[in-house]
C-alpha cells in the first residue's frame, strides 16, 4: 500500500489544504492528514476541534483519514508505514523553507517529500490570513469549507461578547 502524509497545523483547514489533499488522494492508496500537536503554540481551535473538522470535510475522499502527532514527523511516518510526505507550496518562500525540512527528513529517515504547487486560485490563502479576516468580521466563506466558516464566525462572535 502506498501511503502518504499531508502534515500541518490546519488551524483552520482551508480550501487550499483540501485541494492538496484531494489531488494527493488520486496518487496514493491512502492519505493521512496529520495535525501537528504543538504545545508551545496556542491555536484558535483545539487539536480535537481541528481533527473533527478535518474528518468532516475530508469525508468525500474515501482513502483519506485524519490523525494527530507530536514530535518528529518522520517518527510518525515510520510508525504508520508512510512512504511519502506531501507538501503544498504557494510561493518561493514556502519552497525555500520546505526544501530544508524535506532534506532534513530525508537525512533522518529516507522518507521522500513531494512538493505540490498550489492551485493558483488558492495561492494567497493561508490559515493565518483566514483567521485575521474572520476576526474582524470579514467573509471568508469563499476560502474555507462551510463548516469552517461557521465555526470561525461562532468562535469570533463569542470572543467579541
Amino acid at each position: 500500500m502506498r501511503r502518504a502524509v499531508c502534515p500541518g497545523s490546519f488551524d483552520p483547514v482551508t480550501n487550499g489544504h483540501l485541494d492538496i489533499v484531494g489531488r494527493a488522494s488520486l496518487m496514493f492508496d491512502e492519505i493521512v492528514v496529520a495535525v501537528l500537536i504543538n504545545q508551545s503554540k496556542a491555536g484558535l481551535f483545539t487539536v480535537d476541534e481541528r481533527l473533527e473538522m478535518l474528518a468532516t470535510v475530508t469525508k468525500p475522499y474515501t482513502n483519506v483519514r485524519v490523525d494527530a502527532f507530536q514530535g518528529l514527523l518522520v517518527d510518525f511516518c515510520r510508525a504508520h508505514d508512510v512512504t511519502a510526505i506531501i507538501k503544498g507550496v504557494r510561493v518561493a518562500g514556502d519552497f525555500d523553507y520546505e526544501l530544508q525540512m524535506a532534506q532534513m527528513n530525508y537525512g533522518l529517515s529516507g522518507i521522500e517529500t513531494l512538493f505540490m504547487p498550489t492551485n493558483p486560485k488558492y495561492s494567497f490563502i493561508s490559515s493565518s490570513l483566514i483567521k485575521e479576516v474572520a476576526k474582524w468580521g470579514g467573509d471568508v466563506s469563499p476560502h474555507v469549507p462551510d463548516l469552517v466558516a461557521k465555526r470561525l464566525q461562532e468562535r469570533f462572535a463569542a470572543a467579541r461578547k
